[in-house]
């Protein structure tokens, strides 16, 4: 009967959770036949119930550490809910029992030995400990006779640690009056005499005599002794505690040995491991979030962001972790703050339905930005730490050149940030550096290998490039890929022509077309333009260059969206870093360097954890530039918490620059490969830059702002909101709704703030609110939202802008038309070249990622508000064929920022007290 009710419930876990099966380890140290006859037992009742068992076998030569060590890994195994080691440990070390035990984690202590499950036990914990599982099934036999043990008198002979003393607990909070018997009790006949139910584990044959049972008495034997019998072909026979043929005359219930209470040990073990899963199930519910949010204690005027940063102590991120699903091996913990996540959650929870998909976006902004990360944090905070939602923001890695530079640090501001900052404006866990090698690594071969063919002869590379091992030539993995790619269908190194060897070791680089540089996380104005090659170790092969900032690199772009690791290294196999005299694309497997950028990117593959002021969960993950790249964090972190907050919950992302730029690129690039449908787009607005759109004078960083925008311009104002119907109108033609939120400040008048609500909500907004988050964190934006909240709800009809089967002309023409406002296209003399090359290497099939100034909706920064009629010049393409996009550029732009004069280091020190970081990021 109990085998028929777990394997019921076995199948209705499977049903409700798909993928799902109970697990059930049983570690054995040696090799007993009498253990390996139990364990047989409990492997045929797993698979019988559908439990998944795994039977851990280690040598009689196992220490103390190496049975510890196995445990250690069998506690962090989410896939393990109930966790046995077999006794006795048949090893040739010493062993301390008990240590082992209680080693074991004791919510997956099925078996109820170790000392917290016992001490939960004699308090009467019943609900909240494993019960061994014999006195477990001794208690369930008594309970089928139907016989109520409240206020029977219980006597149990035996005080073992595995059945006596647990079943003295058992039935003493059932409300039986128990009495503990043993080998030394005087009076054992007297004692039994009085039992209504008796349960014997005293370990000696037939100990217990049928005259001594009180008539109509409940009896358990847990006994199992061999006697002599010679009529038995081993020569003896099984028999229990008790004299069964006597005490059976007297007997209301007795259970027979065997096949009394073992079977139901083995049993109750069962119970334990689905009962374990289940709880398990409870606890981990994928979507079932218990968080502990921070509380913000609010100081007017608003302190420095650092200041803030530091006055909040973050959580743990393992308890981060711990509270939004995540189990302990799906983590990686760098430190106390951070923590990088597997994509194997991924496949755990791949049977989940996603949350709601939020891209957080702005109006045309000004040089000063308009609050998009301090917007997408506050929101997060008001959804989780005010509304109780579950809600994940994920945002992109900045870099330190800008961090350094002139523009400070990118977590947010006020009380909306990332924390600690500090740990996410500099090296966070090492991705952008990973990045930083891993380009380097790709320039640095594309030189030597054209040193390498300047100055060797056919035969000479080839005896290079495959070389006889140990009297054995054999080519690589990622050499076959480049012979099959060259049409030879050949394994033998011996059996290629000399006309096949040519085309094998000869890329034939032409250095005009080289469009891979080398990159640095620094802004460095003296590395736009260099010479490399000059050592004279370098014969002369010297060539002009250029450094770029790190993360315009185009393995960025690759790992904003990879889907995977595999996938991942295909498309850092796809990049094309040249072409060849002969017009054909070299890419990075052609250099054979693809293995290699995946290994150094395997760990940078996988998003950052981090957390908000009031403790809401932040993925950091990746940052492509959002000119020459998309300008979105990764599509990975995206599918992570997309499946972690579950059907109800909601993942906020930012999207670079403008809606004109960054939500573009967001929609006809990042979801046309994530295949992820977003539900609301919430478009950041301020009054200083409607203003600035409405014919106000210049915003320049790090100078006072005119009057203009600091007193009451309600005309100024009103001509502005072009700009921002321009970007509601852009949102609108991918079919999803649109929000505005109006990023507050504390110049702005509640004239001017009304008047922009009023004007985005008749350009077609589903709703326009008014935020002051950078004041009071979660708080001040709850207005967005819950607006947020009701238009996740609202009929949503998401669509591309473009077929990507459409020229790459007419691709370009339908951004700049509908998205831009200009009238017309102007493709220059390079760009025609371009075109038509990319065309020919049938690369003409991508998406567009166009490269422009964010200033402006067109070409030229100046142009303010909706500019409209204008022809878009576009005077190069370039192509980022391993990320998937070309990318027409929109007049001229730097890929390696300089340093202005004042630049933001001379903030930025170490506190002499603290240690910590001092200054302004």
């Amino acid at each position: 009967q109990v085998r028929d009710r777990l394997k019921q419930q076995v199948v209705e876990m499977k049903e409700k959770f798909p993928g799902f099966r109970p697990g059930l380890a049983i570690l054995q140290v040696g090799n007993r036949d009498d253990s390996n006859l139990y364990i047989n037992m409990k492997l045929k009742a797993a698979a019988e119930i559908g439990i998944s068992a795994n039977h851990i076998k280690l040598p009689n030569t196992a220490t103390e550490a190496d049975v510890l060590k196995c445990i250690a890994s069998l506690n962090a195994d989410p896939a393990v809910h109930g966790f046995i080691v077999q006794l006795p440990l048949d090893s040739n070390n010493p062993i301390n029992t008990e240590k082992i035990t209680n080693a074991v984690a004791p919510e997956k202590d099925v078996d109820g030995l170790s000392s917290i499950n016992a001490g939960k036990l004699s308090r009467g914990d019943l609900g909240d400990c494993f019960i061994p599982c014999t006195p477990k099934g001794c208690m369930e036999l008594i309970r089928q006779t139907g016989v109520q043990v409240t206020g029977k008198r219980a006597v149990v002979i035996g005080r073992s640690k595995i059945v006596g003393a647990p079943m003295h607990d058992l039935l003493l909070w059932n409300n039986a009056t128990v009495t503990t018997c043993h080998s030394k009790t005087s009076t054992l006949a007297e004692e039994v005499g009085k039992a209504d139910i008796l349960v014997v584990a005293a370990g000696q044959a037939e100990m217990v005599k049928g005259e001594w049972i009180k008539p109509g008495a409940i009896v358990i034997d847990c006994g199992i002794n061999h006697v002599p019998d010679s009529t038995k072909a081993s020569g003896k026979r099984v028999v229990g505690d008790v004299a069964y043929n006597t005490a059976k005359e007297k007997a209301s219930y007795i259970t027979p040995v065997p096949g009394g209470v073992g079977p139901m040990t083995v049993a109750m073990l069962m119970q334990s491991t689905v009962e374990s899963a289940q709880r398990f199930l409870k606890k981990f519910q994928p979507g079932k979030w218990t968080i502990q949010y921070n509380q913000l204690t609010l100081k007017m005027p608003v302190p420095s962001d650092i200041e803030i940063s530091q006055s909040c102590i973050p959580k743990p991120i393992d308890q981060v972790a711990k509270e939004i699903g995540l189990f302990p091996d799906e983590v990686e913990l760098y430190g106390q703050t951070k923590a990088k996540v597997h994509l194997s959650v991924l496949n755990r929870l791949k049977n989940q339905p996603d949350g709601k998909y939020v891209v957080v976006t702005g109006i045309t902004p000004t040089p000063l930005g308009e609050g998009k990360s301090t917007t997408t944090v506050g929101l997060v905070q008001a959804l989780g730490a005010h509304l109780h939602q579950n809600v994940f923001a994920c945002v992109r890695q900045p870099s330190q050149g800008p961090t350094f530079g002139i523009k400070g640090g990118a977590a947010g501001g006020g009380y909306c940030q990332v924390i600690p900052m500090e740990e996410f404006n500099l090296h966070l866990t090492g991705d952008i550096h990973a990045i930083t090698a891993a380009n380097n690594l790709v320039a640095a071969a594309i030189d030597a290998r054209m040193f390498h063919e300047l100055t060797q002869t056919n035969q000479a590379l080839y005896n290079r490039l495959v070389p006889s091992v140990n009297g054995v030539r054999k080519f690589s993995d990622i050499q076959i890929r480049r012979l099959q790619k060259l049409g030879i269908n050949k394994t033998d190194p011996a059996a290629l022509t000399k006309d096949e060897i040519n085309s094998f070791v000869r890329l034939d680089i032409d250095p005009g077309t080289i469009t891979w540089q080398r990159v640095l996380d620094t802004n460095d104005r003296f590395l736009r333009k260099i010479t490399i090659g000059q050592s004279p170790t370098e014969k002369g092969f010297s060539r002009t260059a250029q450094f770029d900032i790190t993360v315009s690199s185009e393995i960025m772009a690759v790992l904003a969206l990879a889907d995977g690791l595999d996938d991942m290294k295909k498309r850092f196999g796809k990049m094309v870093v040249a072409s060849s005299k002969k017009g054909q694309p070299v890419t990075a497997d052609d250099l054979g360097v693809t293995g290699a950028l995946a290994v150094l990117m395997k760990d940078a593959v996988k998003p950052n954890l981090m957390q908000t002021l009031e403790g809401t969960p932040v993925f950091v993950h990746a940052g492509p530039f959002a000119n020459i790249a998309h300008g979105n964090s990764s599509v990975l972190a995206d599918k992570i918490a997309l499946k972690l907050v579950g059907k109800d919950g909601f993942v906020v992302t930012e999207a670079g620059f403008g809606a004109d730029i960054g939500m573009e690129k967001f929609f006809n690039i990042k979801c046309r490969y994530s295949g992820l449908r977003p539900h609301v787009v919430v478009l950041v607005a301020t009054i200083r830059a409607l203003k600035m759109h409405g014919g106000g004078p210049a915003v320049t960083a790090g100078v006072p702002l005119p009057k203009e925008y600091t007193e009451e311009n309600l005309q100024l104002l009103a001509q502005g909101c072009s700009n921002l119907n321009k970007q509601i109108q852009n949102a609108r033609l991918f079919g999803v709704p649109v929000v505005v939120a109006v990023n507050a400040f504390k110049t702005d008048t509640k004239a001017e703030l009304a008047l922009v609500v009023q004007k985005a909500k008749e350009a077609g907004a589903f709703d326009a609110v008014e935020c002051t988050h950078w004041a009071e964190g979660g708080k001040g934006a709850l207005a967005l939202a819950r607006a947020v909240q009701r238009a996740s709800q609202a009929p949503s009809n998401f669509r591309f802008l473009y077929n990507m089967e459409l020229p790459v002309v007419d691709k370009i023409r339908i951004i700049a038309q509908q998205i831009y406002g200009a009238r017309d296209i102007e493709l220059l003399p390079e760009a025609q070249e371009k075109l038509a090359l990319y065309t020919k290497q049938g690369f003409g099939n991508l998406p567009i990622c166009m490269a422009k100034t964010h200033l402006s909706l067109s070409h030229d920064p100046e142009q303010k508000g909706a500019p409209s009629g204008f022809v878009l010049p576009i005077r190069d393409i370039r192509a980022s064929v391993g990320a998937g996009f070309l990318y027409p550029l929109v007049g001229t732009m730097s890929t390696m920022p300089g340093l202005p004069t004042r630049p933001c280091f001379y903030d930025i020190d170490l506190d002499p007290v603290s240690g910590g970081v001092n200054g302004l990021f």
